[in-house]
């Protein structure tokens, strides 16, 4: 069960003009609850005025080479966000010593260490996770090689430049890197421009055989990772290789909204059952931490809404269908996610919904938060 632990901030490094690097320090009791897969996220918390702000933040630190022995410190990278009630926080106010609320690690953007070549096409801060991937990899398993992909807008923007640095004088049999910067020539390299599905098409297999990649990771803005995702299919790439993480969405991005039953061959939803679930009294049932509990779920509103007013522990952090910390999974009932940009379609088949996403279609739904 995810919890919040106050952690020091053991230091506050200035990456470019307008991201940092939060290291914090993981006290030994602590350690064990600490322990991380290499692609996983941290939600950060904090009150202002009495509200409650969270933000996750993928961690771009390795995981420690013992898989049993937790991390000592954990470091997160935060880039600036045009009125971001946290990374205006992390970036002007944050200083070593501070203590900041801190979920255990959560996200299911991950690779567990295996012989094999693997590859990533990312944009931006979706380096960060990456980095932490392609780190671990190498560092573990001698038998695998990485593929990076990355774009940026300029050399001053970009994130990590001196890590990824680093790993390539580290393993530059094993690991081959491409930079595009869309705002910035390089002396050296592919033109500038950004990198939508045509280019990708015909760059990625000038770099590596596409179909012996045996997983993609996909990381960065959703206009990228759509682009990159619709390339690799018309490439050949089964869907079950391409792994994807959002980190920016408009703020009314094009979706089709689904329906979620425990028979995973339901329909799309009808006009009926949503018009259905704007005006039907609905309760949804909720195990959380091995207690449960049944609630009234209000008027167009989110499942998870109705549980965080009977359940402040309820595991949440974007509340916007990207990071997944919501995810549960559905017992019985049927309920309409608006948007989803963390599942898998395995997960969403097998009867994994976002909690924050879900509004009832029937009138009774019950959830199961710990499976």
């Amino acid at each position: 069960m995810a919890r919040f632990h106050a952690l020091p901030v053991a230091a506050v490094d200035r990456l470019t003009d307008d991201s940092v690097t939060l290291t914090f320090t993981v006290p030994p009791a602590l350690r064990a609850e600490f322990r991380h897969t290499p692609g996983q996220h941290l939600a950060l918390r904090r009150t202002v005025d009495g509200r409650e702000i969270r933000r996750t933040y993928s961690i771009c630190s390795p995981a420690p080479a013992d898989e049993t022995e937790g991390p000592e410190t954990l470091r997160v990278g935060v880039r600036l966000v045009d009125g971001g009630a946290f990374s205006t926080y992390a970036l002007k106010e944050i200083a070593a010593g501070d203590e900041i609320e801190v979920m255990t690690p959560a996200g299911r953007f991950t690779l567990d260490p295996a012989p094999g070549l693997y590859a990533a096409v990312v944009g931006g801060s979706g380096i960060t996770p990456v980095l932490s991937i392609v780190a671990t990899l190498l560092s573990r398993e001698p038998r695998a090689r990485f593929c990076l992909v990355r774009s940026d807008r300029t050399s001053a923007s970009t994130m990590f430049l001196e890590e990824v640095a680093d790993l390539k004088d580290r393993f530059p049999e094993r690991f081959q890197l491409v930079t595009v910067l869309s705002r910035e020539e390089q002396q050296a390299g592919l033109p500038s421009g950004r990198l939508d599905e045509t280019r990708l098409t015909g760059l990625l297999p000038a770099l590596l055989p596409v179909d012996q990649v045996a997983g993609w990771f996909l990381c960065g803005p959703f206009g990228l990772v759509q682009q990159a995702e619709r390339s690799l299919r018309g490439l050949g790439v089964p869907r079950s290789r391409i792994h994807e993480e959002i980190f920016h969405v408009d703020a009314s991005p094009t979706t089709t909204d689904t329906t979620t039953t425990t028979d995973t061959t339901a329909a799309a939803t009808t006009a009926a059952s949503t018009a259905m679930t704007a005006t039907m009294a609905a309760t949804v049932t909720a195990r959380l931490d091995g207690r449960g509990g049944t609630w009234s779920v209000r008027e167009g509103e989110a499942l998870l809404d109705a549980v965080l007013r009977n359940r402040s522990d309820a595991p949440y952090a974007c509340k916007g269908g990207v990071c997944g910390t919501c995810r549960a999974f559905l017992v019985s009932g049927e309920v309409r996610m608006n948007r989803n940009f963390a599942l898998e379609p395995e997960e969403t088949e097998a009867g994994y919904v976002l909690a924050c996403q879900s509004h009832p279609v029937t009138t009774e739904v019950e959830l199961d938060f710990d499976r």
